[in-house]
């Protein structure tokens, strides 16, 4: 097409609401005009860029940003991973597999290690991971003592050895009316070496924490063998959704007297009333 027929054809799209860049020899970026179609198309990075609808009520605009946290999350999780070469990931809550299975899906191939007490969310983990030869699962909570404990377990994946706050009740209605069962508890260094693929060579460990307010105190059990973790995960909450759980800043100067300092942080939940931020997925390496 000579240059007087692209000019022509770039005019009769502009009149019907299309704008057209050049992006190089050849090659054009073809959209509509924002302002007769709603959406924006932000661009956030060189080859990124965020097409979103320019009016959104407030909880669609909350559940567009957890997803794109969820997913700027995962991007810097994998690159941790790669960069610290874990070779075994600790997955201590597991529920049902879902951690296990976004870390296949982000690229990571070595061992896991996933732990759950609650036997009907433990089966249906087991059987997610029995088709994966390098992923173990384990029918165990984890705290700071050996010992058997009530958990209370509802129908999603609230349930947590503690109590919830009258906060946490009036914010899910699922920790309301939780049931009631005993699991046990197993410090983490006692069972470390039982847990580890006997074929690991070298351990690069990376321990993922997500016990609903349990998170402290199953880091603790790892005693001085918390040496051996070259990076980790925890949820960190600035509300309090269980009696006794420990607010972000709290947890954030346990791990840090360990050895460890943020690496990443990511919105999971908000108080939709107040804006609020209630927890952080916090990703956590050796400084």
């Amino acid at each position: 097409m000579g240059r007087r027929a692209r000019r022509s054809v770039k005019w009769l799209l502009a009149r019907a609401g299309v704008r057209v860049t050049g992006l190089g020899r050849g090659a054009y970026l073809v959209r509509r005009r924002t302002a007769g179609d709603g959406y924006d198309l932000v661009d956030v990075a060189t080859d990124v860029a965020v097409v979103t609808r320019r009016t959104l009520p407030a909880r669609d605009r909350w559940q567009r940003d957890r997803k794109l946290f969820g997913w700027l999350g995962e991007r810097h999780l994998a690159e941790v991973l790669a960069g610290y070469q874990v070779n075994c990931v600790l997955d201590v809550g597991a529920n049902t597999g879902q951690y296990a299975r976004m870390l296949r899906r982000i690229g990571y191939r070595g061992h896991i290690v996933s732990f759950e007490p609650v036997p009907q969310f433990f089966a249906e983990l087991a059987a997610n991971a029995a088709p994966d030869p390098l992923w173990s699962v384990h029918n165990l909570a984890l705290g700071s003592v050996d010992d058997t404990a009530e958990m209370n377990v509802t129908a999603n994946t609230l349930s947590s050895l503690l109590p919830a706050s009258a906060y946490g009740e009036r914010r899910f209605h699922s920790l309301r009316r939780p049931t009631t069962l005993p699991v046990p508890v197993r410090r983490l260094d006692g069972v470390l070496d039982g847990v580890l693929p006997p074929n690991l060579d070298g351990p690069r460990i990376f321990l993922k924490l997500d016990t609903q307010g349990y998170d402290v105190r199953a880091f603790e059990g790892l005693g001085e063998r918390h040496r051996e973790i070259v990076a980790m995960q925890s949820e960190m909450a600035l509300l309090r959704i269980y009696e006794g759980m420990p607010r972000l800043p709290e947890a954030l100067s346990i791990y840090e007297r360990a050895g460890f300092e943020i690496s990443g942080m990511f919105p999971v939940s908000r108080d939709g009333g107040s804006l609020r931020i209630l927890e952080y997925d916090c990703l956590l390496v050796r400084a």
